[in-house]
């Protein structure tokens, strides 16, 4: 990988090199894929020499490339913090507006860490990528609530956050399309639906759920997905039962 010129050295302190190498690092790391990252890459994009980068990194491009990770899922756990206030579909939009970006910033690196396979993969970086998973987990639980959830509505959670990372995957592989809002609405629309679904068959979630929803407002995203659904369950109507018990085609 060639990179560019390379800046001036400076004297820095020891923590103040360490800092500026795990930036260019945490750079090229985030905009190519691990295998195409160097650590003579890493010395030229920080204007140092070689062996002032395993100075600090003895470990060399393994060792930068986990450092790298951990950056990169400490900004991703923040993603998901936010205050405990108004709708929690429109805290979430927040969250995934913050998520979605990074995304599309990181994208090479982004979607190295989550499809695996790459020279650089450990076990290490693994533990990285499901440690931000259950953090994820934690923080849409807490805006639902639930900060102590069964295992039902741990489950759908949990399988949310993978459908977000694997449409976050294939939103790359196909363009960053759709734009991103559309795609955020989307993923939220997601959890508000696996929320309401789950919360027919079992009554902690059904709690949990009316609990939540009663805190939306008409124009927050699941008042905006309730306008949209309004047409169908006019169609589907004729499906429910009336006074006496029987389906409004029955006979």
């Amino acid at each position: 990988m060639n990179g560019s010129a390379a800046p001036a050295y400076r004297r820095l302190s020891v923590e103040q090199r360490r800092t500026q190498l795990l930036a260019a690092a945490v750079d090229l790391f985030g905009h190519h894929r691990p295998e195409d990252v160097s650590v003579d890459d890493v010395a030229a994009a920080a204007g140092v020499s070689r062996p002032l980068v395993y100075r600090y990194f003895p470990g060399g491009k393994q060792q930068l490339y986990e450092a790298a990770m951990h950056n990169a899922a400490d900004e991703l756990r923040k993603c998901f913090v936010e205050p405990s206030q108004g709708a929690p579909t429109q805290r979430l939009a927040h969250a995934l507006d913050r998520y979605l970006a990074f995304v599309d910033e990181h994208d090479a690196a982004y979607s190295a860490l989550l499809r695996g396979g790459s020279v650089a993969e450990t076990s290490r970086t693994g533990a990285i990528v499901d440690g931000v998973r259950r953090s994820a987990a934690e923080q849409v639980l807490l805006h639902l609530g639930a900060p102590d959830p069964g295992p039902r509505l741990a489950m759908m959670v949990r399988s949310w956050i993978a459908s977000v990372e694997a449409v976050s995957l294939t939103w790359l592989d196909e363009g960053k399309q759709p734009p991103l809002p559309e795609l955020r609405g989307w993923l939220v629309d997601h959890l508000t639906g696996l929320l309401v679904i789950t919360a027919t068959t079992d009554p902690e979630t059904a709690g949990i759920a009316a609990a939540a929803l009663a805190l939306e407002t008409p124009d927050s995203p699941a008042g905006e997905l309730a306008r949209r659904l309004a047409p169908i369950v006019e169609a589907v109507a004729h499906l429910l039962p009336d006074d006496d018990g029987r389906g409004m085609l029955g006979a």
